[in-house]
């Protein structure tokens, strides 16, 4: 399949550029980076620099595409006013979907967000109603980025209403690669606290195994999916950290491990078929320090 990536130089979506590489697709990569005139890398993809807000360059980009992996976005609403994150991450999904649908795309897998819910920016308190946190926990945004992938979720639902095509919406939680892991992760394993996604993390390779699998899915409508690890940072018992942080602030459902992550990845797992490879003790020691030969 053709399938176009956004966002194809940024850190998820490079890692999916390769994946779907790999897995034999022909893939046009997509950033707002300069391109530059010198001969291609053997088996690197077809670059094309566009600024996906602009409709125009959306309609180019996805013209000859089977599918549309929209990556592309403002990472986080700290470092860009409000009014930016939300415009550039809303209208450049809507852009892309909307030249799907006119192309006659298949399938279109949105990448959307752990935050979703809640969490990580809310200006006023935010704890999930239960742990771990499924796809069916309630919608309750506060910020400007995590309102734009709920919004974005929102789009897929009209777009196949209103036509054949297929979507897949991605949560992902934290991501993490072997650059960063130390820097990310260390300092909550050694403090034990829990972070703003209850200890949730994913591994990018893990996460763009994800993205072929719903790149290559058959499922009808549109489906959103948690991806994240299946273990939690540092290797905690769950229930017993999450009772001393929180209290009974935080209902507990049933667990697949101990040490189980606070996001669940159990609707991927079944439905996408996606199985997880990778921890965070492939890459730290129980210190949180970096390991020397880290998997890949």
């Amino acid at each position: 399949m053709h399938v176009v990536v956004t966002g194809a130089h940024g850190k998820v979506g490079r890692a999916a550029t390769q994946a779907l590489l790999d897995a034999g697709h022909e893939v046009t990569a997509v950033d707002l980076t300069r391109p530059v005139w010198e001969r291609t890398e053997p088996g690197a993809p077809r670059y094309q620099q566009a600024d996906l807000t602009d409709a125009g360059a959306a309609y180019a980009v996805v013209r000859g595409a089977d599918v549309v992996v929209h990556a592309a976005a403002i990472p986080e609403p700290s470092t860009n006013p409000p009014h930016v994150v939300f415009q550039n991450n809303l209208m450049s999904t809507f852009n892309m979907l909307e030249a799907a649908i006119r192309f006659g795309v298949t399938r279109f897998v949105n990448i959307s967000s752990e935050t979703v819910p809640g969490f990580f920016f809310p200006e006023r308190p935010f704890l999930p109603d239960y742990a771990p946190v499924d796809e069916e926990h309630p919608i309750r945004p506060q910020d400007p980025y995590a309102t734009a992938k709920h919004f974005g979720e929102q789009l897929m639902d009209a777009a196949v209403r209103r036509s054949d095509i297929r979507c897949v919406s991605i949560r992902p939680s934290w991501v993490q690669h072997e650059g960063n892991y130390e820097r990310n992760l260390g300092p909550q394993i050694r403090d034990g606290q829990p972070g703003a996604g209850l200890w949730s993390y994913i591994d990018v390779y893990d996460l763009a195994d994800a993205i072929v699998l719903a790149t290559e899915s058959d499922l009808p409508g549109h489906e959103v999916f948690y991806i994240a690890s299946p273990d939690n940072v540092g290797g905690h018992d769950f229930a017993t950290a999450l009772r001393e942080h929180y209290g009974d602030a935080i209902a507990l459902r049933p667990l697949s491990r101990p040490d189980a992550s606070g996001i669940s990845c159990a609707k991927a797992v079944r439905m996408l078929g996606w199985a997880p490879k990778r921890s965070w003790r492939d890459y730290l020691d129980e210190d949180g320090r970096a390991l020397k030969a880290p998997m890949k």
